[in-house]
């Protein structure tokens, strides 16, 4: 009798799951199974498409070393960093407006707010090369499209970090400026901006990281910068060219990630 007790108090090894959950676990096991055999690479494809990867990486070795065509990759390339430079810049700038009128308890706009972030969670959703093929379209090819495509990809990014980051802000600042009389944009400057500022710092940090890889991406629709360049080679079948590149852009992403990751440390 003494044992039964001692079993029945025993915590149950596993939370007790309701029929909805139960039914969704299910649904999702069901069409992860089922994507299995449409999407995944079988065994078969897998073997048949090693000697062809193979010979492929066999043909882009040696790297392409010839000084005029590192040239032309080095002005690629410093095009790229100037489209996330200055795209980034720009979007982090048009963030902290569009980030102050979606936060809740901060906005000016009340429950207008929800337009900011709708038009946010916009940016944020549509992918870059979606962005970059309407910016194409319209501004014509080249690193304009680009630049603006990571304008975009930075508020969608920024705007919604740095909402949330001034809607968790301390309110005891902004209460003692608010009964001095301050109005919204003096607490803002005041009270909001310094107490999150690392914050803002460390997205801004990340946005920049990510704009990086993002516009290397962009030129294969046009969008300018180095994957311009290496879409070319692939399509031209200069794979010693693409393997360059594809080294290169390899070292842009490694040092931008060293280097904003030595920034975060120095401003936390």
């Amino acid at each position: 009798m003494a044992s039964t007790t001692s079993t029945a108090s025993l915590p149950s090894r596993l939370p007790s799951i309701s029929p909805l959950s139960f039914t969704l676990i299910v649904a999702v096991g069901a069409l992860f199974l089922a994507s299995m055999g449409q999407v995944a690479p079988s065994p078969e494809k897998l073997a048949a498409g090693a000697p062809r990867m193979a010979e492929l990486v066999g043909r882009m070795l040696p790297p392409n070393s010839d000084p005029a065509f590192l040239q032309r990759m080095g002005w690629r390339i410093l095009e790229t960093l100037q489209i996330a430079l200055v795209g980034t810049v720009f979007g982090v700038i048009a963030s902290l407006p569009m980030g102050w009128l979606a936060a809740r308890g901060i906005s000016p706009l009340g429950a207008l707010r929800h337009l900011p972030r709708a038009l946010i969670s916009l940016f944020r959703t549509v992918p870059d090369l979606v962005w970059a093929l309407l910016f194409v379209s319209t501004l014509g090819l080249g690193a304009v499209a680009g630049t603006m495509t990571i304008v975009v990809d930075t508020i969608g990014f920024c705007g919604r970090f740095f909402a949330e980051a001034m809607e968790e802000a301390d309110k005891k600042p902004q209460e003692a400026l608010h009964a001095i009389g301050a109005n919204r944009v003096t607490v803002l400057c005041g009270a909001v901006l310094p107490d999150v500022m690392p914050t803002l710092i460390n997205s801004s940090l990340f946005a920049l990281e990510k704009a990086v890889r993002s516009s290397v991406v962009l030129g294969l629709v046009g969008a300018g910068g180095i994957g311009q360049e290496l879409k070319v080679a692939f399509d031209l079948f200069q794979y010693r060219n693409a393997s360059a590149i594809i080294l290169a852009i390899f070292v842009i992403v490694l040092a931008m990630e060293f280097l904003t990751d030595r920034l975060r440390a120095r401003f936390q």
